[in-house]
């Protein structure tokens, strides 16, 4: 068995990846804009997660532009069976690295034909649409997503996606975008220090829906960040390991994409997947909220 196997597998879609896959986004350069320091380097952490065993890549063609989705063609092209690759639309990056609204159905399209195009494929197996309403960096703005996401449910008829995802959304709009199209994962924000999305993790589980964390050690208070740094001193881990762990631990539709340029540093990551947590650090872990 794989280390990464250990924290099991869960349904993306129609297909069983392994919860701990890899966030391909710092694979571009500073501000996820422009190429890599090293190209060759990042082709070798594409090449170690697969070899690792991962089977769940999360990226986009706005990360760069262009540039994460080139990277993961000429490292993993011609692609075996696994692994799942997973995008997201909905903005585009200015000339400045600045991130723009990219929403309307002629956006969608071109994103999605460009999706397809720097990934050398057929069909995209998963599209999330990642909702930019409220400027898109200061978490999930109520208000429709039905307009953007009917135009991607189209392109799933056409065969151009095979399943829908959403991203930076609250519990309206999913049951919105759910009105349209069926949804195969959530992608928000959650970790030990932010737990909004505690009540539709719950309710996703429920009904076999994948749940994706992002920013996994993002907005920790200086105590939030001591008490974690304590319990993984204690565990001999780091503590992005322990908060990794943690959220395997929470449910088990959390698949965890935890990004790095650096084969090193996704080992340390992947190694989260066997890390057992005792009782007592799970405790002290769950009074870090809030």
């Amino acid at each position: 068995m794989d280390m990464i196997d250990q924290a099991g597998r869960f349904v993306l879609g129609d297909r069983a990846v392994t919860r701990m896959g890899y966030g391909a986004m710092q694979l571009a350069g500073p501000h996820v804009f422009g190429p890599p320091k090293d190209r060759d380097a990042a082709i070798a952490v594409l090449r170690a997660a697969v070899a690792a065993g991962v089977t769940h890549i999360d990226t986009s063609d706005f990360y760069g532009p262009h540039v994460v989705n080139e990277l993961i063609r000429e490292a993993l092209a011609p692609y075996p069976q696994d692994p799942v690759i997973v995008t997201k639309v909905g903005a585009v990056r200015g000339d400045d690295a600045s991130w723009n609204l990219a929403a309307s159905a002629d956006d969608l399209r071109r994103a999605v034909e460009s999706n397809l195009r720097n990934l050398g494929l057929d069909t995209l197996e998963v599209v999330n649409f990642r909702s930019m309403l409220g400027g898109g960096n200061g978490g999930p703005t109520e208000g429709s997503i039905a307009a953007p996401f009917a135009a991607l449910a189209a392109m799933r008829e056409e065969g151009l996606i095979r399943h829908l995802g959403v991203s930076n959304v609250t519990a309206a709009q999913v049951a919105e975008a759910r009105g349209i199209a069926p949804v195969v994962c959530v992608q928000n924000q959650y970790n030990l220090a932010h737990r909004g999305d505690d009540a539709l993790i719950d309710a996703l589980a429920a009904d076999g829906t994948a749940y994706v964390p992002f920013f996994p050690l993002g907005g920790f208070s200086p105590l939030q960040s001591s008490r974690l740094d304590t319990v993984a001193r204690e565990l001999d881990a780091t503590p992005m390991q322990v908060a990794l762990a943690w959220l395997l631990r929470r449910s088990p539709n959390i698949l965890l994409i935890p990004g790095t340029s650096s084969v090193a540093h996704l080992a340390e990551n992947l190694a989260a997947a066997s890390l057992v947590l005792p009782e007592a650090a799970v405790l002290a872990l769950d009074g870090m909220s809030g």
